[in-house]
């Protein structure tokens, strides 16, 4: 039976977060539960994890997963932007560690039906929560090419976007697009030498609108603030990132948190009011070894960075 997600850098995250008996920890990605899992193995008795996700899929898979964890165990059925809202209903007021692994899930890849990958035809969909009402569909047929040419821009650095946003016009001005081998084909030929690539043409598109269908780049802003309010001094945080643009973005908090100053090098003093609110434990980003890469090869482009709080973070985000 394949394996509904295996959790990468699993030993590492679990080493750097080093979860104790009687903890409380938010595990903001709940996927197929492997991490949460192995965290709730090392913190019982009296500790607990909150696993939130917002794929119904995903929350019926840890349900099955960790029935014998049930006592110890919070499923939450939200985005993880809404761990400041989740963390107050529950009565919590802080939490021992936060870990977010981001992206797509293998399971939702493996899943044709949903619209992630382009190996074979499905509607194109994308939405990591069925119950919202934008699907990708909706971005390509509904967009002006300007703004596709953006978005496929901003969310994967394509250097393609232009020729991509306006051979999917042109397309869409035939026929509605609505699968996702449909539109990998109108990508690869808008691509020059795109097939000969070593990554399929269609790839940084595809990744682009998956990112804007599901507001990832927003979410993850609102959810590393509120993670770093919600740690107890001494707390950590772990983020496993997929592509640069997520990486970039939990770097430069990292570095903010840190209290690192920001100013021009020519002002004489310092006047960006940085003050450290986290010790960043990984100088750079943990990447999985070739023995994890061979055994889980969706894991290699996987980076880790993890952060301990030490100093207040208030709740309007500022020091």
């Amino acid at each position: 039976m394949q394996q509904y997600h295996r959790p990468a850098l699993l030993d590492e995250v679990i080493e750097f977060l080093n979860p104790q008996p009687g903890q409380i920890f938010v595990d903001c990605t709940l996927g197929g539960a492997g991490h949460t899992k192995a965290i709730l193995s090392r913190i019982i008795p009296g500790g607990c994890v909150i696993g939130i996700d917002r794929d119904q899929d995903s929350i019926n898979q840890a349900q099955r997963e960790l029935e014998n964890f049930k006592e110890n165990v919070i499923l939450v059925r939200r985005d993880f932007a809404d761990l400041d809202a989740i963390l107050e209903e529950l009565s919590i007021e802080s939490v021992n560690g936060v870990l977010m692994d981001l992206g797509v899930s293998s399971h939702q890849l493996d899943e044709p039906e949903r619209g992630f990958s382009f190996q074979s035809p499905a509607p194109l969909d994308m939405r990591m929560d069925r119950s919202q009402p934008e699907t990708a569909a909706g971005l390509v047929n509904r967009l002006s090419e300007k703004e596709l040419a953006d978005l496929i821009y901003i969310h994967s650095d394509e250097r393609w976007s232009r020729r991509i946003a306006r051979a999917i016009v042109r397309a869409r001005e035939k026929s509605p697009i609505t699968t996702t081998t449909e539109l990998a084909e109108i990508v690869a030929s808008a691509v020059p030498g795109g097939r000969r690539e070593k990554i399929h043409p269609a790839t940084r598109t595809f990744q682009a609108l998956r990112i804007a269908v599901n507001r990832e780049m927003e979410a993850l802003d609102k959810a590393l603030e509120a993670a770093a309010r919600a740690l107890a001094i001494g707390g950590r945080m772990c983020v496993i990132s997929y592509h640069s643009l997520e990486d970039r973005k939990v770097k430069q908090f990292f570095v903010a948190g840190s209290g690192r100053c920001q100013c021009p090098p020519e002002l004489p003093v310092c006047i960006c009011g940085r003050k450290q609110f986290l010790k960043v434990l990984t100088r750079r980003p943990v990447v999985p070894g070739d023995e994890e890469i061979e055994a889980n090869p969706r894991a290699r482009s996987a980076k880790l960075r993890c952060a301990e709080k030490v100093g207040l973070r208030d709740r309007e985000g500022k020091e």
